[in-house]
């Protein structure tokens, strides 16, 4: 569709430090201090929690006193270097259960349903009611009597009611009561439970909770009854736990064996059920470092201590260097140590007496620069620092001076620095030291005989202090050399993955064989027909073709007669010999089919376009009810409304069987392997599903495009809720269908345009798109005919367009490339590309194991095969690596032979 999203227009994000938490202290007490806080997100890697931005605060000794850094009552100043709290967020989960009960009021015809919950949260009750003359699965809102207190009408089909803290007998449960009465038209309730804190749905089955209100003939599955346990989880997971376990269920089969069996009609009567829930929450802990020197021995002797629960393991080395590779050190260990794979040691924190948490002491000798480690939990989970691992630098015994005079009075103090607390040897921190060396000889100094005025000495005093903060965020955001995959233990391999109808066999390359102008010579099919077996040379191994129909708009996308292919692009004909052709050169091809809505022949008696003509001669039956501008007397809609044309009500039986049959007709008469599914925001996923069941393509994608996450203008690092719609929609088609990753390519946009290579890399340490969740359902790209082309709604940013290729050929998911771009001076590097993931069998279900994602370079070893980075800054992996291709600001190297 020509869709403009709101990313057409530009927004700009930069990330600051926040100097209004930044001080510059010279004072009496004889301590320079400095703290600052970052405001940049810093991205983790996979399977590791967060680490959450604290203020720090670093203590330089003045060399005239020995005033205590840290009061204790055994340690003195001389004692402790290094004293530091981590906070940690990790997730847990909490078993609970919702609870339904239907209860007689005063008399047979009152009734009461409450529904409840026993799980702390910000519970909502979505709900809505069906009428006995209704046809289909559709809400309706409840009258306005049956709704209770605090009750908020969403969108014409649905209430949103507040569950109310309530506590029995010591526990605090949340609950809503609904009062109806069985005289009424109404003939069954329809709810999920949402947590609004996490944004977690709660279901049955997968699917709607509902309770019957009168004698009713059930064919649903989800009408409530039985045990059943319930899984709720944030987002993707929610809906794939529900699905799996609706999946599980033993299912009464009829005759037939369709699992679609009439239960039998059960009178109303009053019930109370229960179904267990587990829902993830965020826990918060801290993990606390301190570091003494002892005078005796002149070892430094590490305290570490944690409030996290259970048996807590301490993965640990030492490094020599800047270079800050592990090493173990020489004997003796702590207590409960061992040595892991020659890399690294394990020792298991002592549990702490009468309460939660552990602690452990490590002493180590002189010569080394830094302890680092990672926390291993007994559930398996592993816990760092942003996403790398724990640094603490060790001191040395060498303590050098440096004398800070201030003109006309202000301060005049002698200043050491501690090396190795401080002052870290890194090229890029040496930098900074050595400008702030610059900048306080500058301030004392007289230049041509003049003396620097007060305000000259502060302009200079708040550079050092930016300088500052700039060598803190360097010093937090070093990159580790322990690698993720040294870490954990190997996984047991498990069978191969069974490929589901629609998402092919994994390794598919896809190129979108059109672009928005294509239509104009009259005779696209016959000039594509003569680039087949290039594009099938160049490695493509699917292609997508413009859309078939005859059309309101030359593109194709405001399709009339579905059954009329004679369209700008050539004739029925012409189209059937040019898959012919693709399919002789080994390429297999998708059809642009629009389902959503469709453009009318007739009008009615109001002059309103709404009657269809051609084969599929549909009336306003045909057309939702919910959208003005088309007076449609179908059920509303599933989805959002496209305005511009009719949109089509899928919920109507004889609508489904006539797409059905046509897509089935496409594929014989044809030859089309397979969809690209146009607007598929419009309607429910699960009518897709419907249509790839009976159509049985060998792949299909869906256009589900909607905005990202901004806040005053500004992309959000956290994209999760952008890329949960999709994956929420792939859930619908049950997983049938892929998406395109529009979270991917407006990630890459803020990403390229303002070099900031951290959104690489979410808040786990994985992709942030949805390659990141679902790769196997990720079709990956950088432009098409909407963003691209001539219309330009949303172009990728010009002259980065190579970078966004090395990702996304690289990377898991299902590439696709744009014509506009192989067939130009990109070709080759897009083919070498192309013919490096195919040699190295990356396919959608690759692995990635991100080793860089900072301000100006991002890198990743993908299946251990290979290794890529994009971005000015440097990286280079060491070892088994060979470069193979490079170009402006990306590099790819493969592994050597």
């Amino acid at each position: 569709m020509a869709t403009v999203p709101l990313e057409s227009l530009h927004h700009h994000h930069s990330h600051r430090i926040d100097y209004s938490n930044s001080r510059l202290n010279l004072n009496k007490a004889k301590r320079f201090s400095f703290n600052c806080t970052t405001r940049r997100p810093f991205p983790s890697r996979a399977g590791f929690c967060n680490f959450i931005p604290s203020q720090r605060t670093f203590l330089v000794k003045a060399v005239s006193t020995d005033s205590a850094l840290l009061n204790t009552a055994t340690e003195t100043a001389a004692d402790i270097v290094f004293q530091e709290t981590f906070p940690l967020k990790r997730t847990d989960k909490v078993e609970g259960k919702i609870f339904i009960r239907l209860v007689n009021g005063n008399d047979q015809n009152n009734w009461k349903l409450v529904i409840g919950c026993n799980i702390p949260g910000k519970w909502i009750l979505h709900w809505g009611v069906n009428f006995a003359e209704d046809v289909g699965s559709e809400w309706d809102q409840p009258p306005v009597e049956m709704r209770p207190p605090g009750s908020v009408p969403i969108k014409g089909y649905a209430i949103e009611t507040p569950l109310k803290e309530t506590s029995d007998e010591g526990r605090v449960l949340h609950e809503v009561t609904i009062d109806f009465n069985i005289n009424t038209e109404i003939s069954s309730i329809k709810f999920v439970l949402k947590d609004e804190e996490t944004g977690t749905w709660c279901q049955y089955k997968g699917r709607d909770f509902k309770v019957a209100l009168f004698d009713y003939a059930d064919e649903d599955s989800n009408t409530i009854g039985g045990e059943n346990g319930l899984n709720a989880w944030p987002g993707a997971l929610g809906k794939v736990s529900n699905m799996l376990l609706g999946s599980e269920q033993d299912q009464p089969l009829d005759e037939s064996g369709s699992g679609n069996a009439i239960k039998q009609i059960r009178r109303l009567g009053g019930f109370n059920e229960e179904y267990t829930i587990l829902k993830e929450v965020t826990v918060q802990n801290k993990v606390d470092v301190s570091m003494r020197k002892c005078r005796d021995t002149a070892k430094n002797i590490l305290y570490l201590e944690t409030d996290l629960p259970g048996d807590v393991l301490v993965h640990w080395g030492i490094c020599r260097n800047d270079s800050k590779k592990w090493e173990i050190p020489a004997d003796p260990y702590p207590l409960d140590t061992k040595v892991f794979k020659k890399k690294a040691l394990q020792t298991l924190l002592k549990r702490r007496k009468g309460r939660d948490g552990s602690s452990g002491t490590f002493s180590l000798d002189e010569g080394y620069t830094g302890f680092m480690f990672v926390l291993k939990l007994s559930d398996g989970t592993w816990l760092n620092c942003k996403g790398n691992d724990f640094y603490i630098p060790l001191p040395s015994s060498s303590v050098r001076t440096q004398t800070v005079n201030l003109s006309e009075g202000v301060v005049e103090e002698s200043v050491s620095y501690i090396e190795g607390v401080v002052e870290e040897s890194d090229p890029y921190t040496d930098g900074i030291i050595n400008e702030i060396r610059s900048l306080v000889t500058d301030i004392s100094s007289e230049k041509g005989g003049i003396m620097k005025s007060k305000e000259a000495q502060e302009s200079i005093l708040h550079e050092i202090e930016k300088l500052a903060a700039e060598a803190y965020k360097n010093f937090r955001s070093s990159t580790p050399t322990f690698s993720e995959t040294d870490v954990l233990e190997p996984e047991v391999l498990k069978p191969p993955v069974n490929i589901s109808s629609g998402t092919g066999s994994g390794f598919e390359i896809l190129l979108q064989g059109f672009n928005w102008e294509s239509h104009k010579s009259g005779k696209w099919y016959i000039d594509l027909k003569e680039k087949a077996s290039e594009i099938s040379s160049l490695g493509f191994t699917v292609v997508w073709l413009p859309p078939p129909t005859e059309s309101v708009s030359p593109e194709g996308y405001m399709p009339k007669d579905l059954y009329n292919l004679n369209s700008r692009y050539g004739n029925i004909e012409e189209l059937k010999l040019l898959v012919t052709r693709f399919h002789k050169s080994g390429v297999k091809v998708l059809g642009d089919v629009v389902l959503n809505h469709r453009c009318a022949h007739y009008k009615n008696a109001n002059g309103i376009w709404n009657l269809f003509g051609g084969r599929l001669n549909w009336d306003d039956r045909a057309i939702v009810a919910d959208d003005p501008h088309f007076q449609g007397k179908g059920n509303k809609s599933s989805g959002d409304n496209f305005h511009a044309a009719p949109n089509i009500d899928h919920s109507q039986d004889f609508v489904r069987k006539d797409i059905k049959e046509w897509l089935c007709w496409l594929r014989e008469e044809i030859g089309y392997d397979g969809w690209r599914l146009d607007f598929v925001r419009g309607f429910w996923g699960g009518y897709v599903k419907d249509y790839l069941d009976a159509s049985g393509p060998y792949f299909a994608v869906g256009e589900y495009w909607d905005s990202l996450s901004y806040t005053f203008g500004e992309m959000d690092h956290n994209q999760d809720t952008h890329r949960q719609r999709i994956i929420d929609w792939i859930n619908a088609t049950n997983g049938t269908a892929g998406a395109f990753d529009v979270t991917t390519k407006g990630i890459l946009h803020a990403t390229l345009d303002r070099c900031e290579y951290w959104r690489l890399s979410d808040q786990k340490g994985k992709p942030p798109g949805v390659v990141g969740w679902w790769p196997s359902r990720a079709v990956t790209f950088i432009e098409n005919h909407d963003t691209g082309s001539t219309q330009g709604h949303w172009r990728f940013p010009g002259g980065k367009e190579m970078q966004g290729y090395a990702y996304i050929l690289t990377h898991p998911g299902t590439p696709a490339v744009f014509y506009d771009h192989i067939f130009s001076h990109m070709q080759s590097e897009i083919a070498a590309l192309i013919s490096l993931r195919n040699r190295n069998k990356i396919n959608c279900r690759s692995t990635v194991n991100i080793v860089k994602a900072e301000r100006d370079v991002y890198a990743a070893l993908i299946d251990d095969k290979l290794a890529m980075k994009m971005g000015p800054g440097h990286y280079e992996p060491s070892g088994k690596w060979s470069l193979v291709l490079e170009g402006n600001d990306y590099k790819v190297w493969e592994e050597k032979s």
